[in-house]
């Protein structure tokens, strides 16, 4: 990605190797979309509210976030609720994708607010299915509102 000004997903992943999966994924399924890896949920909320080294970007929002959940220094339940409770960030687009399928972390994340609940399935071809699925259904299908 060349320019943070025009980034419409925003991928919050510490893990490289499934960061670089859900990138080529997207890239396979034809979403050609801008993207944003950060490395952490600080980073996220860096990045969501022009902080840091994302200080000097404009305030424009991602179309979509792709959090993880188990991440260092902020975790994605805190993510989530950040999102949730700042004004101009409440209408965007989360998916938790994640590999926890613990039954607290799905309720908490529905609790939050979070649009959507995906675990990251072990089977290399099955994520790379999933998340063309999830590509098209966020980025094409689905209708934000403005």
């Amino acid at each position: 990605m060349s320019d943070v000004e025009t980034v419409e997903i925003l991928l919050a992943e510490d893990s490289p190797t499934d960061a670089e999966v859900t990138q080529r994924a997207l890239k396979k399924a034809n979403i050609a979309n801008p993207l944003l890896w950060v490395k952490d949920g600080e980073e996220a909320l860096e990045f969501l509210h022009s902080r840091g080294r994302f200080a000097s970007r404009a305030c424009a929002r991602p179309r979509l976030v792709l959090l993880d959940l188990k991440m260092p220094k902020v975790d994605g339940i805190e993510v989530l609720r950040d999102i949730r409770g700042t004004p101009a960030l409440q209408t965007l687009p989360v998916v938790i994708l994640t590999s926890s399928s613990e039954e607290s972390d799905v309720v908490r994340s529905y609790a939050l607010g979070v649009n959507s609940y995906i675990v990251k399935p072990v089977e290399s071809s099955k994520i790379f299915e999933e998340i063309a699925c999830l590509g098209y259904y966020w980025l094409i299908m689905n209708r934000p509102p403005s």
